[in-house]
This record gives structure tokens, C-alpha cells and sequence, in this order.
């Protein structure tokens, strides 16, 4: 109950209240503090573990110094006690202090599995690399593609990167004005959408607010000065709300802390452009929060303040029933209290815990540090992975990555009543891929609410869902303009004998005009006639090419010792052509690998450490093998060596095959 307690008081103090930094002083008693602090959120911690991760991120960084003057292990304590919030691991812990080690000492990565663990090691150089990734100057695009894509390969790299930011963004102010506006803009764009998608609504709203310090500075203080003029007036009148409701709970027994919650100031902004609305005119600054023990005990509690006050018709969700796909429950209902609508949230403390810290609310202490059915929560980090691994326009890849990271999802049962999350227009076989691949390999037909429905029905929330399967059933091709889920297109794909570049013609037929296209576009021709690649031949850059006049007028592109064009008689309409000179030298990789998660995100920062630009990407599934194949841009030849060898030390890459395919 104390740390329920802790959760209140903190919340309370955040009554329009910004937030300061936290200084942190290094002294004889820092560590025991620290320590200490861990065994409060983690009574089974590995406090060995974790003291010499301390001691050996503080002597790699000795002398180290931040722009505030401060020592660098400063940041690393700080970002250590923002994961703390989180309730982690003890890996997750040490890799927390050491996640700079590698990347801004002399420490080789060997040092740290030698005395911390292969483990540890992962975390550690899988934020190492996200770090490498931001500095180079690369694309928006380009850049989050492959952030996510690293990403994905362990959430706790996301929670360590994610407190990592936060405390970058507490200290901001020790940077030039141009790096704030950079480093903001990158966190609301970046960071804050990962934040809410995870369901982690404190970092999420604390990110925002110190985006809008940094980005629009004079509306930040425009808010602060008009919530400080108005603060005394509204917490009042919801402190009378918060004692009416308490002294009611208490007559019937129920026990439950009720308390003020300030709304966050990008929220308030959000409202007042969304809606054309004056500060004046947003009457729910502050809402009122009660935490209860049992679901059953939130239900009457509705019921009780629908009774002391005026309900707002079509202002009430149920969000226990109907949970948000972030994991988010609560009862939310308005009332009029003083002639002003009042927001009152019910919920239970678990559910408050999922509320405020989404996914790492599981890192839950119950005999063992984690609990197994964390991976769930983090699914469709995965499907990101699996989906987009082939996607060779970044842009493309930008716009898809932020749909999906706001669309809308549905909530829907199976018999038994377990919810399944899915997107908006999902199907049974969606559904049923979902729950596992052999039902969705073996679905016959569906039921909804009890009712036979076609497998192309698209599901609405809250519906109850059964599959119906066969043993010699399979997935039709047809599926796969059906499905909306990656995973089921996947697996169909898969149980298919299908690649995602051979899945139909017309998939393949768009990659081949793509294709040529772009070899169009890089011949050196100034007349008005229209270019047409030859297939006889298949010219590719860097080949020396001629072009012909056909009948129709325009010009057939062949290599300039094909047999068919050495056979046109005509010389007037053979026509000069040579290719436009490029900066950069394009390299094709071929890689062979064996299949496992992750392996793609490893071989994409290698090649983004090395400033190279993923042009193309392709995957096939072998007999006994996965081969993987890149086309890369990069300035300097040299590099394109190390680039092959580094690949060939990830763990399960069998070979490695280069071939220069352009050069300036």
C-alpha cells in the first residue's frame, strides 16, 4: 500500500506544477541510495549484478562531462532511475547504467560479455546502435526504418532508449536553441508515438510537454501563466468534488483514494486548436481519479456518482470492457458539478499501473523477475519487423509505419472471452492466424456472435468469434487479398510456398516496371522521343548501351553488343546513348543466413554504421537456408570491404557474396 500511496502523493504534486530536474549529487552515499530505490521496485533483484554494473559504468566514464558541467555518469543514474519507474529486470538495470559504455568510452564489447553476459552485451549494443543511427545525417525516413527495425529485436532496448530520451529531454537547456528545436522535434515525432503505442502515458505526456517547451516556448509559458493565475479557483472547487465523493464511498464501504489529476499541457493545447477554443473555455484542467481494489467495486462506484451528481448524456466509456488496444482500462464518465462539466476516471490499481506505465507495468515481481507473457504485449513491434522487412521505399515505409502507429484497432472475443486485439477491418482469418497458425492454416468457416458469417466479414468490436476448422483444409491465395494482418499474410504466404516478391504476377510484374523505370531514368537523352528498355538483352547501369528508332517512334534501349541491335541495318536511326554519372557506387549483397528474428535488423546497422544507403531489399526462403539481398549506395569504396566482413561475423551467417553493380 505504500507504494499505492507514493503513486497518489506524486500524481498530486503534478497540480500544474513543471517539472524540475533532478540533480544528482555523486557522494559516498549515491550508490547505497541508488540501490536502495532498486530494492523497492525489485525485492528479487540481483543487487551484485547491478553494483557492478555501477562501479563499471562510473570508472569507464571518469572525467567525462556533460554541457551542464556535470559528470556524464550523471545521465546514466538518471536514466537508470526513470527505468526504475518501469519496474524492470536486473539486466535490464546494469544495461540501463552501461548503455553509453561502448559508444562514448574505450570499452570493447568483449569486456562487457566477459563480465556481464551475453545478455547483457545485446541490450547494451542494441542501443548502442540506435545511438549510431541518430547521429549520421541520414534521411527521416531512411532513419526511422531502420531505428524500428533494430528496435524490434528486443523491448527492452525501446525502455532503455525511451529513459534514455526523457532524461535528455529533462536536460535540454544546456544545449544551443537549434539542437533543442532538433532533438524535440525528433522525440514528438520518434519517441512519443512508441511511448503512447507501449501504453506508458506518464513518459508519453512528459515527453509532450517538454516538446512544446522546446518548440513553441511562448505558448508553453502563456499556459503556465494562465493555469498559475487560475489554479487556486479550480482546485478548490475539485477538492469540494474530491470530499463529497470520498465521504460517499466511505457510507457504503468502499474502500478507494480519490484525488485531483492536472491535465498535461499539450493536452490543453491540443484541445484548444482541435476545437477553436480560448484557455478560458476549457473547463476540465483538472479531473478527479479514484483507485479501487476489484472490477466490481468501479461499477458501483459509477453508480455512485451518478447518483450524488448530474450525468453528461454520452459522455461515459467503458473501457474495462472494452479496453484500448495499448492495454488502457477505466470507467470514464462527465458530470456537471458548479455548472461546469467534471471528468471523473474509476479504475482498479492494476489497471492504474497499465494506465500509467503500459507494457512495463508486466515487469511484474511474482517469485520471478519477468513475466512470461511480456512478448505478447509487444507483438506488433514485431509484425513492424516482419511486414516492412522488404519495403524498399523509405518514405513508403514513413507513411505506412505512421498509420499503423495511430490507426484504429478493435477489440474482439474468443468463446472463452479473451480479447484478441486486431486493426480496423480485420476478418475471421485475421482472427484466427491470431490466435494460432494451425487454426488459421486449418479454417474451414466462422462463426460471430453465434452466426455463420463469410471469412471476408469484417469484424466489429466487442464481436465473439469462433473458428471452425478441418485436418486436410488449407488457405486459398485468395486470402491474401482478404487479410489485413501481417502476420496472417505471412503465414499464408508461407504455408503457401510463396515469396513476397513471387506472391502473383501483377506483385511481380509492378517490381520489374519499377525496375525499369528507374534504369530509364539514368540514361543521358535530351531529344523529345520516348525510351523503351529491350528485354532481349536486359541493360543494366553501367553496361554500354545504344538505342534504335522503331516503327512507333520510339527509341528501344539494348546493350550495345546485343545481337538484335548489332542486326539493325539502318544506322540514321541508331541513336547515341550513354548513362547519367552518379555520385555514389551501388553494391549488391547476397547474403545467406539461417532464419531467425532479428538477423535483418543486425545486417541493416552494420550497413547504416558504415554510411551506406539501403537502396533495395529482398528475402527468399531457401530448402535449408534464408538468403538475404541488399543493394547499397555508398560514397566511399573503401568502406564496402568492412562493411562485408562485419556481416560475416553476425552469429548465423553462413556466406557473404559482393558484386559492384555501378561506379562513378
Amino acid at each position: 500500500m505504500k507504494e499505492k500511496e507514493k503513486i497518489i502523493k506524486d500524481e498530486a504534486k503534478e497540480l500544474y506544477e513543471e517539472k524540475k530536474e533532478k540533480k544528482i549529487k555523486l557522494d559516498e552515499n549515491t550508490k547505497k541510495e541508488f540501490l536502495n530505490a532498486v530494492l523497492k521496485v525489485n525485492p528479487n533483484a540481483d543487487l551484485k549484478l547491478i553494483s557492478e554494473a555501477y562501479d563499471f559504468a562510473y570508472e569507464a566514464h571518469k572525467g567525462q562531462k556533460r554541457k551542464s558541467g556535470e559528470p556524464y555518469f550523471t545521465h546514466l543514474l538518471g536514466t537508470a532511475y526513470i527505468l526504475l519507474e518501469l519496474k524492470p529486470g536486473s539486466s535490464t538495470i546494469a544495461a540501463g547504467l552501461l548503455h553509453d559504455v561502448i559508444e562514448d568510452t574505450k570499452v570493447k564489447p568483449e569486456k562487457i560479455k566477459e563480465k556481464f553476459g551475453e545478455e547483457i552485451l545485446d541490450l547494451v549494443e542494441g542501443v548502442t546502435k540506435l545511438t549510431r543511427i541518430k547521429r549520421k545525417e541520414m534521411k527521416e525516413a531512411e532513419n526511422l526504418r531502420k531505428v524500428i527495425l533494430a528496435m524490434a529485436k528486443d523491448i527492452r532496448v525501446i525502455m532503455i532508449k525511451i529513459a534514455d530520451r526523457l532524461h535528455n529531454m529533462r536536460t535540454l537547456k544546456y544545449l544551443s536553441e537549434e539542437k533543442q528545436k532538433k532533438i524535440a522535434k525528433q522525440t514528438l515525432e520518434i519517441f512519443v508515438p512508441i511511448a503512447y503505442k507501449l501504453g506508458m502515458y506518464r513518459i508519453k505526456s512528459e515527453l509532450e510537454d517538454l516538446c512544446l517547451r522546446y518548440l513553441e516556448p511562448e505558448t508553453y509559458n502563456y499556459l503556465k501563466e494562465k493555469i498559475r493565475e487560475s489554479r487556486e479557483e479550480r482546485e478548490k472547487n475539485v477538492e469540494e468534488a474530491i470530499k463529497i465523493i470520498q465521504k460517499k464511498l466511505e457510507e457504503k464501504n468502499i474502500k478507494a483514494k480519490v484525488y485531483g489529476r492536472a491535465k498535461h499541457f499539450y493536452s490543453i493545447i491540443n484541445k484548444m486548436k482541435k476545437k477553436n477554443l480560448k484557455f478560458e473555455e476549457i473547463h476540465d484542467l483538472l479531473a478527479v481519479r479514484i483507485i479501487t481494489e476489484e472490477v466490481e467495486d468501479c461499477y458501483r462506484i459509477l453508480g455512485i456518482i451518478h447518483e450524488t451528481f448530474t450525468p453528461i448524456p454520452g459522455r461515459m466509456d467503458d473501457y474495462i470492457a472494452n479496453p484500448k488496444p495499448n492495454m488502457y482500462q477505466s470507467l470514464h464518465t462527465e458530470v456537471i458539478w458548479k455548472g461546469k462539466p467534471l471528468e471523473i476516471q474509476i479504475r482498479t490499481w492494476d489497471m492504474h499501473y497499465t494506465a500509467e506505465y503500459g507494457v512495463a507495468s508486466h515487469w511484474r515481481y511474482k517469485g520471478t523477475e519477468k513475466d512470461k507473457k511480456f512478448d505478447k504485449r509487444i507483438e506488433w513491434l514485431k509484425q513492424i519487423l516482419e511486414w516492412r522487412m522488404n519495403e524498399k521505399n523509405a518514405q513508403k515505409f514513413l507513411e505506412s509505419f505512421k498509420i499503423d502507429l495511430f490507426k484504429n484497432e478493435i477489440v474482439v472475443f474468443t468463446p472463452k472471452g479473451d480479447p484478441i486485439i486486431l486493426p480496423e477491418g480485420s476478418t475471421p482469418i485475421d482472427f484466427a492466424y491470431e490466435i494460432h497458425t494451425d487454426i488459421g492454416n486449418h479454417t474451414i468457416r466462422a462463426k460471430v456472435n453465434d452466426q455463420i458469417v463469410p471469412l471476408d466479414k469484417e469484424l466489429e468490436p466487442g464481436d465473439i468469434v469462433e473458428i471452425i476448422t478441418q485436418k486436410n483444409a488449407k488457405p486459398s491465395r485468395s486470402w491474401l487479398q482478404i487479410v489485413k494482418t501481417a502476420k496472417a499474410r505471412s503465414k499464408i504466404r508461407q504455408t503457401l510456398g510463396l515469396h513476397l516478391d513471387h506472391d502473383s504476377q501483377k506483385y511481380q510484374h509492378k517490381e520489374e516496371e519499377t525496375r525499369i523505370e528507374d534504369l530509364l531514368k539514368k540514361i543521358d537523352y535530351e531529344g523529345k522521343r520516348t525510351l523503351r528498355y529491350s528485354k532481349c538483352c536486359n541493360p543494366e547501369y553501367g553496361d554500354e548501351i545504344a538505342g534504335y528508332i522503331m516503327k512507333d517512334g520510339r527509341i528501344a534501349v539494348h546493350k550495345k553488343n546485343c545481337i538484335n541491335y548489332q542486326a539493325y541495318s539502318d544506322d540514321k536511326n541508331k541513336v547515341k546513348l550513354k548513362w547519367k554519372k552518379e555520385e555514389d557506387i551501388i553494391y549488391s549483397l547476397k547474403i545467406e543466413t539461417i532464419d531467425r528474428i532479428g538477423m535483418l535488423a543486425e545486417i541493416l546497422n552494420i550497413i547504416s554504421y558504415y554510411a551506406a544507403d539501403v537502396r533495395n531489399v529482398r528475402t527468399k526462403a531457401g530448402k535449408e537456408s534464408f538468403f538475404v539481398y541488399i543493394d547499397l549506395q555508398i560514397k566511399e569504396e573503401e568502406k564496402i570491404e568492412k562493411v562485408k566482413e562485419e556481416i560475416k561475423k553476425i552469429k548465423d551467417v553462413i556466406r557473404v557474396e559482393l558484386k559492384k553493380k555501378q561506379k562513378k
